[in-house]
C-alpha cells in the first residue's frame, strides 16, 4: 500500500508536467510499449503507430495520472487498449513472431543472434501453439516481468484469471513437451 499522497509517478522520478514527462516516457518504456503492441498486432508498421497513439493517450491523461499503479502498468493497459482498438475482431489472427526480434534497421548483434536462436527452441514453438489469452498472459508476466495484479489491471480481467490462466498455460506447455517428448 502506498503511503497518501504518494503517487507511482513520484516514485519514479517522472515529473507531473506532462511536457517534461513524455520525453521521460519515451525514452523509458518506449521499447516496452512497441514490443507490446508488436506481440499484439505481429506487424512493425502498425506496431509504432501504436506507439504513437499510446504515447499521445499518456500525453493527453498525464495529468489525471493518479498514481494507483506503476507507470508500465498504467503505460501497458494504454498499448494493450489501443491494440483492441485498432485491431478489433482481427486481433490475433496472426502468430506474432518474438517481438525482440523486430528489424531496427542494424546490423545483427551477439544478443540479437541469442534470440534468434531462443525464437527457435522448442518451449516458444509451444508458447506460440497456446491459444492468445494463454500466450498474452505468459508475455506479460515473463517478458514484461508483470504481476499478476498489474496484468489483471492491464488487460481488464479480474487476478484470479490471470492466475488461472498462467496455470493452465503452464500446464498445457508441459503436456504439449511431455507428449512429444514421449513420441506421443
Amino acid at each position: 500500500m502506498r503511503p497518501a499522497g504518494s503517487n507511482s509517478y513520484e516514485n519514479e522520478n517522472i515529473p507531473r508536467d506532462p511536457d517534461a514527462a513524455l520525453e521521460l516516457l519515451m525514452n523509458r518504456f518506449g521499447s516496452t510499449v512497441m514490443r507490446t503492441a508488436y506481440f499484439y498486432t505481429g506487424d512493425r508498421h502498425l506496431a509504432e503507430d501504436i506507439s504513437q497513439e499510446t504515447f499521445l493517450r499518456a500525453y493527453r491523461k498525464w495529468t489525471s495520472f493518479r498514481g494507483d499503479s506503476s507507470v508500465q502498468t498504467w503505460l501497458t493497459t494504454i498499448t494493450v487498449n489501443v491494440c483492441r482498438d485498432k485491431m478489433g475482431v482481427r486481433m490475433f489472427a496472426e502468430q506474432p513472431t518474438d517481438p525482440v526480434r523486430m528489424d531496427r534497421g542494424r546490423t545483427i548483434s551477439v544478443e540479437e543472434e541469442a534470440l534468434e536462436k531462443f525464437e527457435k527452441s522448442e518451449v516458444l514453438r509451444y508458447v506460440l501453439q497456446l491459444s492468445m489469452p494463454y500466450q498474452e498472459a505468459l508475455y506479460l508476466y515473463y517478458y514484461l516481468d508483470l504481476g499478476t495484479k498489474e496484468i489483471a489491471e492491464a488487460i481488464g480481467v479480474p487476478e484470479g484469471t490471470v492466475r488461472n490462466r498462467l496455470h493452465r498455460a503452464r500446464e498445457a506447455l508441459a503436456k504439449e513437451m511431455k507428449k512429444e517428448e514421449y513420441g506421443r
